[in-house]
């Protein structure tokens, strides 16, 4: 079945140069730095020592974030390698100024690729994040004695059932040095695929950023925001705005200065939303406008990457989307970091245990339609922010999460 994959994943090669044309006519990839999929790199490799860190996307990438702040105060490390496959997370990324972490595209899973990426990056530990498995890349790296790490590690019950059905699953999970699932069905799956060594350290976007409050929107926006009601639905996917845009209409004859903040997960459809919206008699300014936000502006677009954080400090509440579709939820602790409820709809599955917890503290509710959204936002918008001390509960989480996690990878180091 190895072969199988090796004969397919070339001809994805031979394929790739056109798929990733027609994702750079749509805004998907890179117009410069696509090459580095093919280990064309775009930085050179410094002397001394490398650690590699690598995430699918977004949420993967912003989980390390904390990690990545601490291990750049490390002397005995000169550089920190990120890899990602999308070009939204090397977006995100780019936010941070790390003054020793390089983001590069992740290769095309081929066996002479990953050679060759190894062999240019030459780094001291490979940690792959969640549930990312990439077989050339994993044997080429025992070939090389790298010890590798499965940080924060995410078989989800469908995922798992797909692995045991590769007959050489078992050899590839055995490579890895250690395995930190975030939660105990993950551990599970594991030991059923045959991991030596397991860890449970817990789920490290717990952790929390210190840059969370450096970056400020700008003071005449600050004020304009201070001056209205404020609610925000983040992560959205489609159909999901729509929701929240019919959830402001109703409410806005009660609340005269109500204001929605909506913040698509993927800002390529920023076009096709602002349509939609506007097609509902609201008004609707654009983040990254630079005419003037009017007064009368009803809902706010976001379409920026990077930037959540900063429209969290203003409300109480926040829908959290890709959970009314089947996408399986979005990461809830940012928003609640902040102060803000969460609402969300049942489909939270890449979260269960982060929501368990926060239903146990009254920081999140579930609602399965628009008129129950309006009715939570409703109820939000009138009652006093939340308790300090569920916040530093999820604060004080986060701190002994991250500091495990991040001795446990010194001693691969």
């Amino acid at each position: 079945m190895l072969f199988t994959y090796r004969v397919l994943i070339n001809l994805v090669l031979l394929i790739a140069p056109l798929v990733i044309l027609i994702r750079i006519i749509k805004n998907k990839e890179d117009k410069k730095r696509f090459k580095e999929k093919f280990c064309f790199f775009s930085h050179k490799r410094r002397k001394g020592k490398l650690i590699w860190f690598h995430g699918s996307s977004v949420g993967e990438i912003l989980s390390i974030i904390p990690l990545l702040e601490k291990f750049e105060k490390n002397s005995s490390i000169r550089t920190i390698l990120v890899t990602s496959s999308t070009l939204s997370s090397s977006k995100v990324l780019s936010k941070f100024k790390f003054k020793k972490t390089v983001h590069q595209f992740f290769p095309l899973d081929t066996n002479f690729l990953t050679k060759k990426f190894l062999d240019y990056w030459r780094p001291s530990v490979a940690i792959f994040i969640e549930s990312e498995i990439w077989p050339n890349m994993i044997m080429n790296i025992k070939k090389k004695s790298i010890p590798m790490i499965l940080l924060n590690a995410r078989i989800t019950k469908k995922s798992f059932i797909r692995w045991k059905a590769i007959s050489f699953s078992s050899k590839l999970f055995k490579i890895f040095n250690i395995c930190l699932p975030q939660n105990n069905e993950t551990q599970r799956f594991l030991r059923s695929l045959g991991v030596k060594k397991i860890k449970i350290l817990g789920n490290l976007k717990f952790s929390e950023t210190e840059l969370n409050n450096k970056n400020e929107l700008k003071i005449n926006l600050q004020e304009y925001f201070n001056k209205k009601k404020i609610w925000c639905a983040s992560s959205t996917h489609d159909t999901e705005e729509m929701m929240c845009a019919l959830a402001h209409k109703r409410l806005r004859s009660k609340f005269k200065n109500l204001l929605t903040i909506i913040i698509p997960r993927h800002i390529q459809r920023i076009d096709k939303i602002k349509h939609q919206i506007k097609s509902l008699n609201l008004n609707v300014h654009t983040h990254s406008s630079k005419n003037k936000i009017k007064k009368n502006t009803e809902i706010y677009l976001v379409d920026t990457y990077g930037e959540t954080k900063k429209f969290f400090k203003f409300c109480k509440t926040v829908f959290l989307g890709g959970s009314i579709i089947k996408h399986g939820g979005q990461n809830p602790l940012e928003a609640t970091r902040y102060g803000c409820e969460v609402i969300h709809g049942p489909n939270v599955s890449n979260f269960t245990e982060i929501y368990k917890l926060l239903q146990k503290i009254n920081l999140s509710t579930k609602i399965n339609n628009t008129s129950q959204l309006i009715k939570k936002v409703d109820l939000s918008l009138i009652k006093k922010s939340n308790s300090s001390k569920k916040i530093n509960k999820l604060k004080k989480i986060g701190i002994i999460i991250l500091r495990k996690n991040f001795n446990e990878i010194k001693n691969y180091i």
